[in-house]
């Protein structure tokens, strides 16, 4: 697959990513009458559902990594190129807003906004390293002993870590840079987004350094 390609599918999976997170926890907030429990569900179903059905189309393209920190990693394991990774992470970030725009339009929302849901403390941290090593470990495990279970492991595994961490399991440096840029339901104050990528990345660091050795020649995602 040529390279612009995958750069535009990295793209257009990420805003699609987003627009979902971002447009049904919209959704999930206005109908579900105040309840926060029920808003969640509405947002984890959705989120789950579009992983699998964006990974399935976008997959044979680019990867469907829709993640600096799933690109980062693979690239350390000989996947994607490290000449291609500033492209791949370039892309991902300018999806990822593109998504929140995207989504604020359809219900008529300020194109962007800063948000004020604070998620702050060790609590939400620790969450956000055991969400990503998690991801990682699923994908690591899923794409050497059976790639064709990828999409629907890792949609189920995001689909459980909203509500097992207390951060709802960003797991993801885009979409948590992204989310700074909205203030609704699934927002991330701008101050907090710092502390949830760099514990991020050190989770996919983390299984990504595990799982070469539980799992020997790992197979490429890309």
């Amino acid at each position: 697959m040529t390279f612009s390609r995958r750069i535009v599918a990295e793209a257009l999976g990420t805003a699609l990513l987003l627009a979902t997170v971002i447009g049904s926890g919209i959704m999930g907030e206005r109908l579900s009458g105040g309840s926060v429990g029920l808003a969640l569900l509405a947002n984890t179903v959705a989120t789950g559902a579009v992983l699998v059905a964006l990974i399935v189309t976008f997959g044979p393209i680019s990867g469907a990594h829709f993640n600096p920190a799933v690109t980062l990693a693979d690239a350390t394991q000989g996947g994607t190129k490290w000449r291609d990774v500033p492209a791949y992470v370039g892309a991902q970030i300018a999806g990822a807003f593109v998504g929140v725009a995207v989504a604020h339009v359809m219900f008529g929302e300020a194109l962007f906004s800063r948000s004020t849901h604070e998620r702050s403390g060790a609590a939400q941290l620790t969450s956000e390293f055991v969400a990503t090593f998690g991801l990682l470990a699923v994908i690591w495990g899923t794409s050497r002993r059976s790639p064709t279970s990828v999409p629907f492991a890792v949609g189920a595994y995001i689909t459980a870590a909203y509500w097992f961490t207390s951060s709802t399991s960003f797991a993801n440096p885009a979409v948590t840079l992204a989310r700074a840029a909205s203030n609704t339901f699934a927002g991330i104050r701008p101050a907090d987004a710092p502390g949830f990528v760099v514990a991020q990345l050190a989770g996919a660091g983390a299984a990504t350094v595990l799982f070469r050795w539980l799992v020997p020649e790992v197979r490429k995602l890309t």
